[in-house]
């Protein structure tokens, strides 16, 4: 099972390592430590704690005046095989993106819920909005 650094968290869930910092003592996602002494959260908590995070929805204040990118860096939250097609659930910070592929790619890419992964997105169509 993979496991991640409070600073690897922090970037997947879009937050300064102090913010998750902040949340591992308040006890909001749990951590181990390794041989080292570094503080670990374990892929499936983290993917639930990101799941959990980007449902809550961000504060105004926090809503940057951008327009989104094509890459989308985050951990792996839900994989669904069917017998030909896959879904895979991907929380980068506040966005869930959902993508359709074969269940052959998800079985090449070893695609598991708790490792991180990049969606990549190419639209036709894109709706900017400034907040």
């Amino acid at each position: 099972m993979q496991s991640y650094t409070i600073g690897q968290a922090a970037r997947l869930l879009g937050v300064s390592p102090d913010t998750a910092r902040r949340w591992a003592d308040a006890g909001r996602v749990a951590t181990h430590r390794d041989e080292s002494g570094r503080r670990l959260i374990d892929g499936p908590s983290l993917a639930a704690f990101a799941v959990e995070v980007g449902q809550s929805g961000a504060d105004e204040d926090d809503v940057p005046y951008t327009s989104a990118r094509n890459a989308f860096p985050g951990i792996v939250t839900a994989v669904t095989l069917g017998d030909v097609a896959a879904q895979v659930e991907i929380q980068a910070g506040p966005h869930r993106l959902v993508s359709l592929l074969t269940r052959e790619a998800v079985e090449e890419l070893g695609l598991a819920v708790g490792m991180r992964a990049t969606a990549r997105v190419k639209a036709t169509s894109v709706h900017i909005d400034r907040v």
